[in-house]
């Protein structure tokens, strides 16, 4: 049999009002990939904090490499010592600093004293190159995109020579080559007798490259399986507690049922940025759900910035109800748009604040200064979207750094929806979290249509895209190469279409 490198045994953390692990077992194998599942707020990313030191726990055991003896991490360092490498969902890196300064961080190669800069860009170019991302390592981090920084992150696990490699959420921002890269890599790793947990919210991801699974809920632990003997559909059942197919219960709203015959809510034409998406025409009719489909970096993001002002286009028009519109978020905010962005963690939360405070922001925002909410309003509206949107939280006080990541994402979506828009723009809504969360959300968007809203929405997942909208625009280097409408959407059109559309006139 091969060897134990990590075993944990009932295991036990509470946060404040949350029993965050509750007597958890967990079990990982050499040369062995192995699933750690559960929806957003089931424990697998305080299960890996434990781990690695970055979170105390108050009871259990932990075992490494085969040893009677248990042990505690009490910080990342030490866990790094002791051959544990992670990678999170959020890049824990520096933007400002180069590509190889990244990469051998607190281990830069020296001479006579000081660091080999020569030596270190010639090992990070070779280490890149080793798992498929040739770039220059010279360069500030910043300049690279999400999916390169992830890349940048696993290579600098990878080269500490790690027993234990952890990957939470690795592919959320990587294209379908980056993630056969990335498959390939842990393939190779796990070969040489790497142990490697990798958390993910796609399923076919977990069939496609793991040999073993654990399932967590509500911080216990439901079981641990081969992949083998777990069909997805009790995989989803575990993660849920029930039988689930909300996913195919979604329908997206009739496209009879929407009226074209109007003013658009949103009307851009050649609408542009300078050094950024080149010039596009668009238009969004009430009760309806537009969607950009495109791989990374295809301009999809750019898009939703332009029409919300925060990005300053420097061409075309941008009409709201069939006045022409000031490019400036603020301007937005008052003219009935909201933008959930796709980086949650940069963008969206604000970590330090409570859920309250990130809720009401917005309509604080819109209402002016002068005009502050009370405190009894504010706690009305924040419970009012708590509720309808079954945000899992402690109470309104509670930092939002403390909960979910789908948690988060929700909180994000009440923020807007308490501003009463109507135009909401949701870019990648559902990147990063469960498989009944991402049905929530989907649901939303649908119903938000149904009652009026125009809607703009972003996704990775054809799938997703195919449930919820009722047009698509395509999206390649930054331009908008052509439209899909709802008759003519498919998987194999849409796919079609971003390699080879051609431009719209």
């Amino acid at each position: 049999m091969a060897q134990t490198l990590v075993a944990m045994r009932k295991i036990t953390k509470h946060f404040p009002g949350v029993v965050a692990l509750d007597d958890v077992d967990f079990t990982l194998s050499a040369g062995q990939i192995h699933a750690l599942m559960g929806e957003n707020g089931a424990g697998k990313s305080t299960l890996v904090k434990v781990l690695t030191g970055a979170e105390a726990f108050e009871s259990g055991e932990i075992f490494l490499d085969g040893s009677s003896a248990s042990v505690i991490n009490h910080s990342p360092q030490q866990a790094q010592a002791r051959g544990m490498s992670t990678v999170y969902q959020e890049i824990n890196l520096c933007p400002n600093l180069s590509v190889a300064e990244n990469i051998f961080m607190g281990r830069q190669p020296r001479r006579l004293g000081f660091v080999n800069r020569a030596q270190m860009n010639r090992r990070a170019r070779a280490i890149m190159h080793d798992i498929g991302v040739d770039i220059v390592v010279e360069k500030p981090l910043e300049v690279y995109s999400i999916a390169i920084q992830q890349m940048v992150a696993i290579g600098r696990a990878i080269d500490i020579s790690a027993k234990v490699l952890i990957l939470d959420e690795p592919t959320s921002s990587l294209n379908e080559q980056e993630v056969a890269t990335l498959f390939q890599l842990m393939r190779t790793l796990r070969q040489a007798g790497m142990g490697i947990i990798f958390i993910t919210h796609f399923l076919e991801q977990v069939y496609e490259v793991c040999d073993a699974i654990t399932v967590l809920r509500n911080g216990r632990l439901v079981g641990q399986y081969d992949v083998a003997d777990l069909p997805r559909r009790d995989l989803v059942a575990a993660m849920l507690g029930r039988a689930f197919d909300d996913m195919a219960a979604i329908h997206r709203r009739s496209d009879d049922a929407v009226d074209r015959s109007g003013t658009p809510v949103i009307a851009t034409r050649e609408l542009g940025v300078r050094g950024g998406v080149k010039p596009f025409t668009l238009q969004i009719f009430t009760g309806e759900v537009v969607g950009l489909a495109g791989l990374l970096g295809s301009g999809r993001t750019e898009v939703a910035r332009a029409i919300y002002g925060a990005d300053a286009p420097n061409t075309g028009t941008l009409e709201v109800d069939g006045r022409r519109m000031t490019h400036a978020p603020i301007a937005s905010m008052r003219v009935g748009m909201a933008f959930c962005p796709e980086s949650r963690k940069d963008e969206g939360c604000i970590q330090d604040l409570s859920v309250l405070d990130n809720i009401i922001m917005a309509a604080q925002v819109k209402r002016g200064a002068l005009r502050l909410i009370p405190r009894a309003e504010q706690e009305r509206i924040a419970q009012h979207y708590v509720d309808l949107l079954a945000i899992k939280t402690a109470s309104l006080d509670t930092p939002i750094k403390q909960l979910s990541g789908g948690n988060q994402q929700k909180v994000i979506v009440a923020r807007w929806l308490a501003t009463h828009p109507r135009f909401l723009i949701l870019d990648e809504p559902t990147r990063g979290i469960d498989v009944g969360t991402k049905a929530e959300i989907q649901r939303l968007c649908v119903e938000l249509a149904e009652q009026g809203m125009a809607v703009l929405f972003i996704s990775s997942e054809i799938d997703e895209m195919l449930r919820t909208c009722n047009r698509l625009g395509i999206m390649r280097d930054l331009h908008k190469v052509g439209e899909l409408s709802s008759a003519d959407m498919s998987s194999d059109a849409i796919m079609a279409k971003i390699a080879g559309g051609e431009d719209d006139a």
